[in-house]
């Protein structure tokens, strides 16, 4: 029995020693952890249960059977986050470069099909070569497998992928159906082909970071919701974010103790709103102030910046924001706007996170380049991800709400639930000047007439009150009271029971 046992344990040690300590020192050297030191940091001390630790793969192609290491280049299993129980897979770049062969898939699958059995999310530490070359179409068979797992997970499960070292082809198609992709500042990349195949295919030069770096993906290609600067300040903040998520789409989210007055009042956002109406004020400054604790996990930050999404709590429960930027664009919708925020809208329907959207909108961006991009159908995504929403919905116009833009944020129609607005709130179908040059074409030639037609527009029109005689605002509320109001409602909501009427699937404008 004793050696029984000794062989257990040498086998163990030799499968937590990955490729050999010559390739940790090489993984160390990069400022990269190994995957099972990232396991460490991400789940809580001692929670950790590994599956399949003595797989190795089936290849007997190019001498591959004198290169056979323990686990196959991916650790695999469950433990818990904050006491939550969560399914992780961490790819060990140390073996074989991380790359997967049939059998590091079938792990990966394996894990899925328990997260999806057992309603908890999966999150996968990614840091892989592509697909094993030696086992050919074995191992696009099994990123095939993996991709269709991901298919049937969405929705069901919270599914967030960090991508921690160079992902290449195959390897960046699985984050890309997950919810949320998170990297690591200069140590992570992703690319469908790397630099020197662009190179060869393209005539192009350009570096790994360029292509495929957390700059570009965060900032250029939304492919990325967030960025941070180490392994192991990346693994803390998806500590931090796992606490927003709920388990699965059965339940809601966690509620967490808090600390926060939900009558608290900031008499600050009196004053928020410039006297002049052309003048931009930062969104952040309100959804902070509305948080409790102040405490706002945004995501992608760095793209489309005329629009903010991410996450608060209101009385310790999780809230999903939407807001315009007035400090960008000032705050109007274009393409990549209306798309970030139509699929973290989803998101939160599809896992029953109540959204607060706050507005202030002078409508959709003019011009060729948006109207040759197809902002028509892309705006059309916000607009029916807010329509389809049956989650609780609760509304704030602090300044404008013009046109078809101030239908699209969550507006009453859209079944809004609570749509409130200040007294600064300007509701109509497009700004004072634009509308008085149609209203009253005759008179452009005299300056006097136009500026007491537009006077008349404003004194009529420039505040919430015409949309709050017809009940499309339910209330003009005092902006310091904005955080009790909107805890109220929230309160309110929370046996909202509505739902769509049945069908297979929707047709998103894709």
């Amino acid at each position: 029995m004793t050696d029984i046992l000794e062989q257990l344990e040498t086998r163990r040690n030799e499968a937590r020693m990955g490729g050999g300590e010559r390739r940790i020192a090489a993984q160390h050297s990069k400022g990269k952890l190994t995957a099972r030191e990232r396991l460490d940091v991400l789940l809580d001390e001692g929670s950790f249960e590994e599956y399949d630790m003595f797989v190795t793969h089936r290849c007997t192609d190019f001498g591959m059977e004198k290169t056979k290491i323990p686990g196959d280049g991916v650790v695999a299993g469950w433990g818990t986050i904050n006491g939550r129980l969560v399914y992780v897979y961490a790819q060990d770049f140390t073996v074989l470069g991380g790359s997967l062969s049939e059998t590091h898939a079938a792990k990966i699958c394996k894990i899925m099909d328990m997260a999806m059995k057992n309603g908890a999310p999966v999150i996968g530490l990614n840091d892989s070569g592509g697909a094993r070359i030696q086992e050919g179409v074995a191992s696009l068979g099994g990123y095939a497998d993996v991709f269709q797992k991901n298919v049937l997970a969405s929705g069901v499960v919270p599914q967030i992928s960090v991508i921690m070292g160079p992902c290449a082809g195959g390897a960046v198609y699985s984050p890309a159906m997950t919810d949320f992709i998170f990297m690591v500042r200069d140590t992570s990349y992703m690319f469908v082909t790397g630099p020197d195949v662009v190179k060869t295919v393209t005539n192009e030069i350009v570096t790994a970071e360029e292509l495929g770096g957390a700059k570009t993906h965060t900032s250029k290609s939304s492919v990325a919701d967030g960025a941070f600067d180490n392994d192991v300040d990346t693994l803390r903040q998806m500590r931090r974010f796992y606490d927003f998520l709920p388990l699965n789409n059965r339940e809601k989210p966690p509620v967490r103790p808090f600390f926060d007055d939900p009558n608290r009042e900031e008499t600050s956002l009196n004053t928020l709103i410039p006297d002049n109406p052309n003048q931009p004020y930062d969104m952040h400054e309100l959804v902070h102030k509305l948080a409790d604790e102040g405490d706002f996990f945004e995501i992608q930050a760095d793209y489309a910046k005329n629009i903010l999404t991410g996450f608060i709590r209101m009385e310790g429960q999780t809230v999903g924001v939407v807001a315009n930027q007035p400090l960008v664009l000032a705050g109007v919708l274009d393409i990549n706007s209306s798309r970030k925020a139509a699929r973290f809208v989803r998101f939160c329907d599809a896992f029953s996170i109540p959204i607060l959207t706050l507005v202030d909108v002078p409508g959709f961006l003019p011009g060729t380049s948006q109207e040759y991009g197809g902002v028509i159908k892309h705006g059309a995504k916000l607009l029916y991800a807010y329509g389809e929403a049956t989650v609780p919905k609760v509304t704030l116009i602090t300044r404008k709400a013009y046109g078809g833009a101030y239908d699209v944020m969550a507006s009453k129609h859209l079944r809004g639930d609570v749509n409130y607005a200040w007294p600064t709130a300007e509701i109509a179908v497009m700004g004072a000047k634009g509308a008085v040059e149609i209203l009253y074409r005759s008179d452009l030639g005299d300056a006097e007439k136009i500026a007491a037609h537009t006077k008349e527009y404003e004194t009529r029109f420039a505040n919430p009150f015409v949309a709050a005689e017809k009940g499309f605002i339910d209330d003009v509320v005092h902006p310091s009271q904005t955080r009790k109001r909107l805890c109220r409602a929230f309160a309110m909501l929370r046996g909202k029971v509505l739902e769509n009427p049945w069908k297979k699937h929707d047709n998103l404008p894709l």
